[in-house]
């Protein structure tokens, strides 16, 4: 299965139960598992098997994209262009050299990027309260106790964690609200938030009234609450940007992913 294929208890439950049933294995071809019920798996003896390392390099590179895009507003740009508008003195950007990016999850695909982040003169600063101080020591980053410190240090917030019910609507308008505006170089750069992670951990009726407010200076979201996501109030906003759910979605990594998911099983 791929991220759409939800496996519920029910299904599994019905699934395992029926009489001569071959199922001993699920295999989700990517590297969240949340849309499979792993303790209704366990229950039926079922096996879970995903591809962790497959998408890791796509991924970074689209959040990279979203991160560019947003500091030099290259999406408005390509917009209002097209229009017939030539916007020069308005589409003033900033440099993500010198700002403080955070990171609400800071695994595999969290310290990919948070190297090319480091390569490009970014500050980094972590939520993750699985990781061991010896990783972060690499990226001479700063731990926070709270999600709420991320916010607070940074203008620029990276997800990269999986839904739960602890993470469902984490990024709300307190915690938008939390966010700085001007970066440690006194650069009033606002405030940008990326979610290349899972769709569900924005709420994205508080992100739109943040863009409407100017609160949030821009939101890039590659994956979304309900997926195709339809027509949303986000996109009222030309500070918004989007991509459909298309982080893993190269050559290169699906080859990655079918060849990992068969070694799996």
């Amino acid at each position: 299965i791929r991220s759409a294929t939800k496996l519920t208890a029910a299904i599994i439950k019905a699934t395992a139960e029926k009489a001569g049933s071959k199922l001993r294995l699920i295999a989700r071809a990517g590297v969240g598992v949340d849309n499979v019920d792993l303790k209704a798996a366990s229950a039926a003896g079922v096996m879970v098997v995903n591809s962790p390392l497959s998408a890791t390099n796509s991924v970074v590179e689209l959040a990279l994209g979203h991160l560019l895009a947003q500091a030099r507003q290259i999406t408005r740009a390509d917009r209002t262009l097209r229009d017939g508008k030539w916007l020069k003195n308005e589409l003033v950007g900033h440099e993500l050299a010198g700002k403080n990016l955070g990171f609400i999850g800071f695994g595999r695909i969290g310290q990919a990027l948070g190297r090319v982040a480091l390569a490009l003169g970014m500050n980094i600063h972590v939520y993750d309260p699985f990781l061991p101080d010896s990783v972060l020591a690499n990226f001479n980053a700063t731990r926070h106790a709270t999600v709420q410190d991320v916010f607070r240090a940074c203008t620029h917030i990276t997800i990269h964690a999986f839904l739960s019910p602890q993470t469902r609507h984490m990024v709300n308008t307190e915690m938008i609200g939390l966010m700085p505006g001007v970066a440690p170089d006194g650069t009033k750069c606002g405030n940008h938030i990326v979610n290349c992670g899972r769709g569900g951990i924005i709420d994205e009726e508080a992100a739109a009234a943040a863009l409407k407010s100017g609160k949030l200076n821009s939101l890039a979201l590659d994956v979304f609450e309900v997926e195709p996501c339809g027509k949303s109030p986000l996109f009222e906003s030309d500070r918004f940007q989007a991509s459909p759910h298309i982080g893993a979605s190269t050559i290169e990594a699906q080859n990655r992913v079918g060849a990992e998911i068969a070694g799996a099983v």
